[in-house]
């Protein structure tokens, strides 16, 4: 395990040397970095180390993004996830997966009580509609590990939250 530090990600290129596979599911919020920060963080700073990466050797490159990621879209956060998708994705890694999940469902150590409570209305949505709208952070790390250990042929793949949902349950 390497601790660098973001803001001279380059002078930590040799934390990114001899992986064959990257996983990232690097971001903040907005309420927590500001507008300029969160932009940083989930686009600068993803885009940044994919590039240190691929340059130590990386030939498969797994991105957790988010759904609804659209480079014209009049939302930030989808703004910033889909300019990033873009931006790993010219890269040019062998392989790039790009894994779009609803709602994330996890426990947190922070306070977030809208949050909370969305996660709550998720839970009980995902009874009845069980990969539609959220999807538990296990599934989303066990899809991650899968499509590793199964690329395909394809440079690019991008994964939907029902096949998010599928390939966790490998």
């Amino acid at each position: 395990q390497a601790v660098v530090d973001f803001e001279r990600l380059g002078e930590h290129a040799a934390a990114f040397q001899g992986h064959d596979v990257g996983f990232c599911c690097l971001g903040t919020t907005r309420a927590k970095a500001g507008a300029d920060g969160f932009v940083r963080v989930d686009r600068d700073y993803v885009a940044q180390a994919a590039e240190l990466a691929r340059a130590g050797g990386c030939k498969h490159f797994v991105l957790q993004s988010s759904q609804g990621a659209n480079t014209q879209s009049r939302f930030l956060y989808l703004r910033v996830k889909g300019e990033v998708e873009n931006l790993v994705q010219a890269v040019g890694f062998d392989h790039c997966t790009i894994l779009c999940p609803a709602v994330l469902l996890c426990k947190r150590q922070e306070s977030r009580p809208m949050e909370w409570i969305a996660q709550q209305f998720f839970c009980a949505v995902a009874q009845v509609f069980p990969t539609a709208y959220s999807v538990p952070v296990e599934t989303v790390a066990r899809a991650m590990v899968a499509c590793v250990l199964q690329p395909g042929d394809r440079k690019v793949k991008v994964l939907e939250n029902g096949a998010i949902h599928e390939l966790g349950k490998a």
